[in-house]
Formats: structure tokens, C-alpha cells, sequence
């Protein structure tokens, strides 16, 4: 399989977009015909009405992997090993509770053995070793992985985003590396072309975004419930006596206790996480060792795939809905892909390879061998086939390994919500940073307290881990296929990748993944409508919330202040110039607000120097700080009027008010000061400094310091509006917008020099 390229080509036979043209538009606007700027990137000559600057700042070089170039061996295997206790969590712990999902009423037949360990044999070789960790890691956006990465990959290089907030020059940022396809390859123009021009196109990619998203985060409800349950449940073993609801009541104390200590951050633990795993993996792969060579070491006959033919033809339908156990086995393939910012790709194969599937292949075939002999057993088989003199030890370490598999989903929920409001999918809410040296650590309390509830909630609701397992099945199934979807658009249009590859993987990887939902799909009833349902619950939220923020921002778009009605505004003689620097900030991101129109109309005066914000998120994971604001001059120069976006990737940190605060004045300076020195140039006049904007920050700065004006706008539905259209905006959208934390608890603007302005919009 092609992996993609290293290294960008500059498009130049590519078409524009309808973004494109808007700034193209924006920058031929005519604010003034007798002064034009200059563009002063790399010494580049060119002239336009706007005055356009980047803080450009070093390029990372990257390789094919989305890595660092130039990492050692020996930082390799760290990595390799840290991944451990990061990555390996979730699949680590499925020897807990794979058997019983199989089993779930005994082993018939002594052969159906053989059969169901060839196909966890062959399932994890095919799904988890060769298409996570040889195939999907390479669809990396700049080395982060998870499904909003895919997602951003294919809207850069297709534009499919629904919220138009792409510019032209958003690819000079050094890790927007960009490489569309030629007319020599036919197939990703076309779907290139098909995926830009179809509406319903769009609309099918986020919606399975969003879905894809509802899922993991389902994942991340159940799995603490499963791996918890499934863990503490050993201790029925050693004291018959606890009957299964306390084993639930400790599940749920273990539980509480888990989602309590997340306020202080995974970094104050995670050094025991690698460890503590390495230790669970090698005593998982010597108990299954033992019992392979004590019982029946004839299971090996297993990695002949014959057995998985005959199993079928025994047992017919049965053996397909086993195929619902089966995948439970494969639990935590994705957080291979989503946990990949952290790591090098390299270190999650050497681990992967070395450790991991080494490890559960042992326990598996340890566990078969087993059974064998001890049919009987296959509702306990992890427990059951443990020897007595390391039974407690094996139990301490399922309950911590099953911790910190929670541990881990849990930490991917907290993300998977950070990119979703990143790219306006999701209702603003706060997010601490836990570690002020692994920027991937947040806290989410809401998101944090919503998990806690629906965990305890599933825990005592359900009996046992099969009724559990059923609902885990159609969250991982769904993912896997959703995933797939995904990698084969970006072999055709991203990787260029042979058809016939193409086909190879979607008849084979594909058809299996197909076949594995819809056995577990035939168990919905029995539990797996669980992750459907908090799936729709998310989902919902995060239709909602995009629905009305694309309304809203489409309106703004189509109702922006023009460029003479700005001068017509700014130069009338009944608006006044306070001295102050006044940063105005709205969610537009071309063109200015109609909300300075409602201001202006309402408070006739404006600052000495005015600067229009917007925070824009980059279809990218990672914008370096020196590439973050881009500014505008708008003319005539003599209003002191400018646009500033600032950009941010889905995985970036956001900074602290004054850290932004201080960053953004410094950087306007120097814009001002390469701008002005542009212009002197081009108008011929390097001999003659006049007064410099420049130094009228300083003035502004010391006169009246810096004012900040957050536009907020209402939005309810027009009378014209459908049924629907009113109960999404006026009711649903309505609810949502008034539960999350507003724009200035988000940038942490001080309220003493904080002025907001309300307006209300009918859409």
C-alpha cells in the first residue's frame, strides 16, 4: 500500500473554490483606488488592495509518517515502550471477556474450540495487525490520527467543509502540506471534483464524522464498565459468598473513583501506566504459555484457517452471531489510530508486534487449551484458567490493568470533544489543560460528569458482561466500518493507491468488518441498543449545535459589511476616535461583521485603532505559533482599521488571554512595520518616513489601553421558516446556546474591559 507524501507540491492546475473567489474578492475589494499595499512574503512583488502578512515561521520537516525526521533508535523504543501503558489498554484487557461473549451458554461442541480460536486468531492478524497498524496509521494528518484527522485530511484536500472558512493563504502555514491530484490520475480528480461539487456528499461526510465520533465516545462509556465488571468479577472465584450485585456496587466505586481523579490529570499517574501494563502483558502471555503446554498443545492446529469452514458448517447460524464475541477481541484497535499524536508511528509497530499481539495470542491459545479439557468453564474462562498460586496477583493486575484501559478511552473522549468544537460540530465548553508539558492532557468537567453518570448507569443497569459485550460489539463494528470508509477515500484521491489494492482491501478487510456488524447488529435487543442510543444522544447534540452555528455564520457571511459601507462608517464625521486599541471579535472569518453595523449605530464611536479578530480552526492538527495570526490592512491606511485571524489546528492548545493578548499587539507592530516599509517602497518614497501606525499603538496602548468588543448574536427563525427550521432554531438551538459557556469565558477576557454587543438575527 502506497503510503502518502512526504512532501507537498505546489497546485497550480487546480480550480478555485467558491472560498477562494470570496478572497480573491476580499482582496480586491476597493477601499481606496489611489493607495494599494503590498504582500511583503519572501520579497514577493505582489500588489493588491489589501495589505496581506505572515509571521512565517521554521518548517518542521516531516516524513511520510507524519514524524519528526531525524529521531534515533533509542528515542524509538522509548516511545515504544511508553505506548504500552498509552495505546494497549482496551485490547489488552479483552481476554477478560471475550470467551464468555462467545460462550455465552457453553461450548457444544469440543472442535467449535479450534474453530473460534482460528477466528480471533484471524481477526486480529487481519483487522488489528494488518489494517490499524500497517495501513490506517499512515493515513496520519501530520502525525495525529482519529477519525476528525481523517476527516480534516479529506477537506483540505477536497474542500468538503460545510463551514466556509478556507483561504488561499491558510496552505503557506508549514504543515499544510498539500498535494492534489494531477490530470494524470483521473480517479482522484474525479472524486475530488465529485466530493466539492455535491452537496449531499458534504453533508454524508460529516454526518458519519459526527457518528463515527458518538461511537467512540460510546466506547468510552462502556468500556470502563465492561473492563471494570469483567475485572472485579474475579474475585467471585476466591469468595463465592459476594453475590453479583456487589460485585457491581464495588464496580461502581472503582468507577466514581476513576472520574474523580481526572480533575487532576493523567500525567500524575501515567508514569505507572507503561510499566503496569509490561507486567499484565508478560503474565497474561506465561499463564497462557503454561496452560498451552499443561493441557492441550494440539490447539495449535488452529492457524489453519480450515477450522473457521468447518466451525460454520457445524454450527450455521450460531457460528455467525458468535462472530458478536468474536470482535470483542479487537476492542481498542482505534485507540491505535487516535492515540498516534503522542507517539511515533514506528513505536506503536514495534510494540504492537513485539509485545501486544504476541501477548493476547498467547492468552488466547492458553485459554483454548484450557477449554478443552474444562468446557464447562468458558462463562470464566480467563479466571478459571488461572493456576491457584498467582490467581491474586493475576487478579490485582486485571483490576489495575482495567483501570488504566479506562483510563485511556476516557482521555480520548476528553479529545474527540476538543476536535469537534474545534471544527464547530459541538457545543462550547471548557477545557483545562492538566500539564503544562503534554499539551494532549484536558479535563472536559462537563463531558467528565456526563461519562460518570452514563458509566454507573450501564454498570448496575446490566446483569453481566455479555448483555455488556453485546453493546460493545456494535460500537467497536461501527467504527471499524466507518473507519474503512474513510481509508478508501484517501487511497483513491490522497495516495493515488492501485485500483486493484484498493479492491483487495474492500473485499477482504472490508467484507469482514461488514460481516462482524451485522452479527452484532442481530443482537441489538439484547444490549447493543445501548451504544446506538447514547450514540444518537451525541449525535443529536452535535447535529443541533452545527445546524444552527452554520445558519448563523452562512447569515453573517451573506450579510458582512461591505467595504464602502466600512469607509462610509468609519470616516463620517459624527463617528468619533476614542484613543484605545479596540479588538473586536466575531466568528466571521471573511469580511467584517454586520454586527459593527448594530455598534456603530448605536455607539457613534470607535477607537483610534481598530482590529477585527477571528478565531478560525485549520483543517489541519497543528498551526506553529509564529504562523498563527494573519493580518489585513484595510484602506484608506489613515482609518487604522485591521482584520487579524487567528489560527488554530483541531489538536492545538488554546492560549491563556494574556499570553494571546501580548502575542497579538507585538505581531501588529511588526506587521505595521513591514507593511509600512512595503508601501514606502512601492510608492517610491524610502527616502521620506512619515508617521508610522506602529508607533500609534504604543500611543493607543498608553492613552487608553485595550478594549475588547465580543459581538454576540441571538438567532431565532424567520416567520417565513418551515416547522422544523423553527424548532431547531428557536427550541433546540436555543437550549444548547444557553447552556454553554459564552465567547468570553472561552478566550478569558477580564470583564473590566469587556464590552459585548447583542444583536439578534432571524434566519
Amino acid at each position: 500500500m502506497e503510503s502518502p507524501p512526504a512532501e507537498a507540491e505546489t497546485p497550480s492546475h487546480t480550480h478555485e473554490s467558491d472560498d477562494d473567489k470570496e478572497m480573491d474578492a476580499e482582496r480586491t475589494n476597493k477601499f481606496d483606488s489611489k493607495h494599494r499595499g503590498s504582500r511583503p512574503l519572501l520579497g514577493s512583488g505582489f500588489k493588491s488592495k489589501v495589505s496581506i502578512f505572515y509571521i512565517t515561521g521554521v518548517i518542521r520537516p516531516l516524513n511520510s509518517n507524519g514524524a519528526m525526521q531525524g529521531m534515533s533508535w533509542v528515542g524509538i523504543i522509548k516511545l515504544a515502550f511508553q505506548s504500552i501503558g498509552v495505546v494497549y489498554g482496551d485490547i489488552g484487557t479483552s481476554p477478560l471477556y471475550t470467551m464468555p461473549g462467545i460462550f455465552p451458554y457453553g461450548v457444544k461442541n469440543s472442535d467449535d474450540i479450534l474453530g473460534v480460536l482460528s477466528l480471533i486468531f484471524y481477526a486480529t492478524l487481519s483487522i488489528f495487525m494488518t489494517k490499524y497498524v500497517f495501513i490506517v496509521l499512515s493515513a496520519n494528518d501530520n502525525g495525529d490520527g482519529g477519525t476528525f484527522a481523517l476527516y480534516s485530511l479529506i477537506c483540505r484536500y477536497s474542500k468538503s467543509s460545510l463551514i466556509p472558512s478556507q483561504q488561499l493563504e491558510d496552505r503557506n502555514i508549514s504543515n499544510y502540506h498539500l498535494e492534489l491530484p494531477g490530470r494524470r490520475l483521473r480517479r482522484a480528480s474525479v472524486l475530488k471534483s465529485f466530493l466539492e461539487n455535491n452537496m449531499k456528499a458534504k453533508y454524508f461526510l460529516l454526518f458519519v464524522t459526527m457518528l463515527a465520533t458518538s461511537m467512540v465516545i460510546g466506547d468510552g462509556i462502556i468500556t470502563p464498565s465492561i473492563s471494570v465488571l469483567s475485572a472485579v468479577g474475579g474475585i467471585k472465584m476466591a469468595a463465592s459468598s459476594l453475590t453479583d450485585n456487589s460485585v457491581r456496587w464495588i464496580s461502581v466505586a472503582i468507577l466514581i473513583f476513576l472520574f474523580w481523579i481526572q480533575r487532576f490529570g493523567t500525567h500524575r499517574i501515567g508514569y505507572t501506566f507503561a510499566p503496569t501494563l509490561s507486567v499484565w502483558f508478560l503474565s497474561i502471555a506465561m499463564v497462557g504459555m503454561f496452560n498451552f503446554v499443561k493441557y492441550d498443545p494440539g490447539v495449535i492446529k488452529a492457524v489453519n484457517p480450515f477450522y473457521i469452514i468447518s466451525y460454520f458448517e457445524r454450527n450455521g447460524k450460531d457460528a455467525w452471531i458468535s462472530l458478536g464475541g468474536v470482535i470483542l477481541c479487537l476492542t481498542g484497535s482505534e485507540a491505535l489510530f487516535a492515540d498516534l499524536g503522542h507517539f511515533h508511528i514506528r513505536s506503536i509497530q514495534i510494540s504492537s508486534c513485539m509485545v501486544v499481539f504476541p501477548a493476547i495470542t498467547l492468552c488466547y491459545f492458553g485459554q483454548a487449551s484450557y477449554l478443552r479439557l474444562h468446557p464447562g468453564d468458558a462463562i470464566s474462562a480467563f479466571y478459571s484458567s488461572v493456576p491457584d498460586p498467582v490467581y491474586w496477583p493475576m487478579f490485582v493486575m486485571s483490576v489495575l490493568a482495567a483501570i488504566i484501559a479506562s483510563q485511556s478511552l476516557i482521555s480520548a473522549s476528553f479529545s474527540i470533544v476538543k476536535q469537534s468544537m474545534a471544527l464547530g460540530c459541538f457545543p462550547r465548553v471548557k477545557v483545562f489543560h492538566t500539564s503544562n508539558e503534554v499539551e494532549g492532557q484536558i479535563y472536559i468537567p462537563e463531558v467528565n460528569a456526563f461519562l460518570m453518570v452514563a458509566c454507573v448507569g450501564i454498570t448496575l443497569g446490566f446483569k453481566n458482561t455479555v448483555q455488556l459485550g453485546n453493546a460493545y460489539g456494535i460500537a467497536v463494528g461501527s467504527v471499524f466500518v466507518m473507519t474503512s470508509m474513510f481509508l478508501t477515500i484517501v487511497m483513491v484521491m490522497i495516495w493515488k493507491t492501485n485500483l486493484l489494492l484498493v479492491l483487495t482491501y474492500v473485499l477482504t478487510i472490508g467484507l469482514i468488518e461488514l460481516a462482524f456488524l451485522s452479527s452484532v447488529l442481530y443482537k441489538f435487543m439484547e444490549g447493543g441498543y445501548i451504544p446506538l442510543l447514547f450514540s444518537f444522544v451525541l449525535f443529536s447534540v452535535m447535529f443541533v449545535w452545527f445546524y444552527g452555528y452554520r445558519k448563523k455564520y452562512k447569515y453573517e457571511l451573506n450579510n458582512k459589511v461591505s467595504a464602502d459601507e466600512l469607509i462610509r462608517i468609519a470616516s463620517h464625521p459624527k463617528v468619533m476616535r476614542l484613543p484605545g486599541l479596540a479588538l473586536f471579535y466575531s466568528e466571521l472569518v471573511h469580511g467584517i461583521t454586520p454586527i459593527f453595523t448594530h455598534y456603530t449605530n448605536n455607539v457613534p464611536a470607535l477607537h483610534s485603532i481598530l482590529v477585527f479578530v477571528s478565531v478560525k480552526s485549520i483543517p489541519i492538527n497543528h498551526v506553529v505559533p509564529e504562523e498563527r495570526f494573519h493580518f489585513v490592512r484595510l484602506e484608506p491606511r489613515n482609518l487604522a482599521i485591521y482584520r487579524c485571524v487567528i489560527r488554530y489546528g483541531y489538536q492545538d492548545t488554546g492560549m491563556q488571554h494574556e499570553v494571546s493578548e501580548e502575542m497579538l499587539v507585538s505581531q501588529l507592530k511588526e506587521f505595521i512595520a513591514m507593511d509600512d516599509l512595503n508601501y514606502d517602497k512601492w510608492a517610491g518614497d524610502e527616502n521620506e518616513i512619515g508617521p508610522r501606525d506602529g508607533g500609534l499603538v504604543d500611543e493607543a496602548l498608553k492613552d487608553g489601553g485595550i478594549t475588547h468588543l465580543i459581538g454576540e448574536s441571538e438567532v431565532v427563525a424567520r416567520k417565513a421558516s418551515t416547522l422544523k427550521e423553527r424548532v431547531m432554531i428557536n427550541y433546540l438551538f436555543a437550549l444548547l446556546n444557553s447552556l454553554v459557556r459564552q465567547q468570553d469565558q472561552i478566550f478569558m477576557i477580564p470583564r473590566k474591559r469587556l464590552l459585548k454587543v447583542g444583536i439578534t438575527f432571524e434566519i
